[in-house]
């Protein structure tokens, strides 16, 4: 009888080996329907773990019904039980809302092409001050009208140059806008009106901190912020104003 069960052992063993196969299948990104490499590929029952490959793919050993588990630092955990041996597509949410790197510079470039374009037609009005119907830039301006701002100022050197500051400013604030976006910000916060407007006003990077930081640092920022405006939400709150009370004799 002792000399059977090792005999039955491995022939249990040999059986469940044999029943298991490779299962193969595609990491995608759920927003951007992009591939994802570097993720971990884990057999809950098996016990083993790969990693796919640079181009999402993964091939795996697994039974009927083994419950396989996919993470990844910057996106959430996904769990498939395997029902079968067709290839899998597996789609993970990132953590937060990322923008490719192409997008980034888009994103910045935009601003400048606008800002550009507002210093052509500047550049045209100061050369001709009397022919005004170059007062317009079009559509994909800079958001305002160029005609208020020509009757606010007069043709002196120096409100001229006040005018190109103020060209400047807007400029800077729109390359914020494009990055320190509501998408962004609440992809990462969570947060919805009114406190997501709140925190973005409270909570506004400056133009060098969106020109100079990378993603990583930037979605840093924004969840260190997050964590002090939960903390204190009436911080950076202006102090109501004083009640004034007027006699009437």
């Amino acid at each position: 009888m002792k000399l059977w069960l090792p005999l039955l052992f491995c022939i249990v063993y040999v059986s469940a080996f044999a029943q298991q196969k490779e299962v193969t299948g595609i990491v995608f990104d759920k927003e951007n329907k992009g591939r994802i490499a570097k993720v971990n590929v884990r057999n809950n029952n098996s016990g083993q773990s790969v990693y796919n490959t640079f181009k999402g793919e993964f091939t795996i050993s697994a039974n009927l019904g083994d419950v396989l588990v996919f993470s990844k630092a910057d996106h959430h955990s996904d769990t498939i039980t395997v029902k079968n041996y067709a290839p899998l597509a597996v789609y993970m949410k990132a953590t937060a809302i990322q923008l490719k790197e192409v997008t980034i510079r888009d994103s910045v470039l935009n601003p400048q092409r606008r800002y550009r374009a507002t210093k052509g037609e500047y550049g045209k009005i100061y050369g001709s001050l009397a022919n005004q119907d170059l007062l317009s830039i079009g559509q994909g301006g800079v958001g305002f009208s160029i005609d208020a701002l020509y009757n606010m100022f007069s043709r002196s050197g120096r409100n001229v140059e006040h005018l190109k500051e103020i060209i400047d400013r807007d400029y800077k604030q729109s390359v914020i806008d494009y990055r320190f976006n509501k998408s962004f910000v609440a992809g990462i916060t969570v947060l919805k009106d009114p406190d997501l407007t709140d925190f973005m006003f409270k909570y506004r990077p400056s133009y060098y901190m969106v020109t100079t930081a990378n993603e990583y640092e930037f979605v840093a920022y924004v969840r260190t912020s997050l964590r002090r405006y939960k903390r204190n939400p009436k911080a950076f709150e202006l102090a109501p104003l004083p009640t004034q009370y007027i006699n009437i004799k």
